[in-house]
């Protein structure tokens, strides 16, 4: 069995200082937002809807992205899944 990987920060070091991570979807310029999911990881959450194009024609096509921070569901302190909440 693979050995876990540990998380190399604290919730709280996430809590004070993590900050929106960029991301560029078909030449379109989004931000993923801090957040703590219900899991007790920890991470980036963007969603929404945007167009690429096919062949010269633009599809409509929706967006849904997580970026979590692997072991950092270990980590203690973690919020109780029914009120888990953003961290801005």
């Amino acid at each position: 069995m693979a050995k876990k990987t540990s998380c190399p920060i604290t919730r709280e070091q996430f809590r004070a200082s993590a900050k929106q991570v960029p991301i560029t979807i078909a030449g379109q310029q989004l931000a993923a937002d801090v957040k703590e999911f219900s899991t007790g990881s920890l991470g980036w959450y963007l969603n929404g809807k945007t167009n690429v194009e096919i062949d010269g024609v633009l599809v409509s096509v929706q967006i849904g992205l997580n970026l979590t921070i692997v072991g950092s569901k270990e980590l203690p302190g973690k919020v109780d899944a029914t009120v888990a909440s953003d961290v801005a």
